[in-house]
């Protein structure tokens, strides 16, 4: 852990939250990215609120550097195993009836056992396949 931020991380932790709690006491709704994403291009009954949330997670990045100097980001090389990965977890959010942050910050916030347990296979296979690709990174 070379770059281990706690501070910034915490902070960033709580600004998730503080989001998702402001979802849910406005709106009645969770924060889950997979499910708005999907459905402010499918319902148009909230789609404002919907692009709204989804434009807020692209911009967000940008209008912190303009506050932010110091602040940097990478992003991978776009090559066929982020494409692979993205698909995958495109099909694993549909399979799991959604992604961490519906059932690994709010559903595990509501105290569903439903959200535990996706949100434990989640991390288990993120866990796996970090260290089948950093143990095979040699060998490719």
């Amino acid at each position: 852990m070379e770059n281990f931020t706690p501070f910034s991380a915490l902070a960033g932790g709580a600004m998730i939250g503080a989001g998702a709690l402001i979802l849910w006491l406005f709106l009645g709704r969770i924060a889950g990215i997979s499910g708005i994403t999907q459905q402010a291009f499918t319902n148009a009954q909230g789609r404002g609120w919907r692009l709204a949330f989804v434009a807020g997670l692209l911009c967000g990045p940008l209008v912190l550097t303009s506050f932010w100097q110091d602040f940097s980001y990478a992003t991978p090389q776009l090559g066929w195993q982020v494409v692979v990965a993205g698909l995958l977890v495109g099909i694993g959010t549909g399979l799991g009836s959604g992604c961490t942050s519906g059932h690994g910050i709010c559903g595990i916030g509501r105290l569903s056992k439903r959200s535990l347990s996706a949100t434990i296979v989640f991390m288990l296979a993120g866990v796996l396949i970090a260290t089948a690709f950093t143990q095979g990174a040699a060998t490719w």
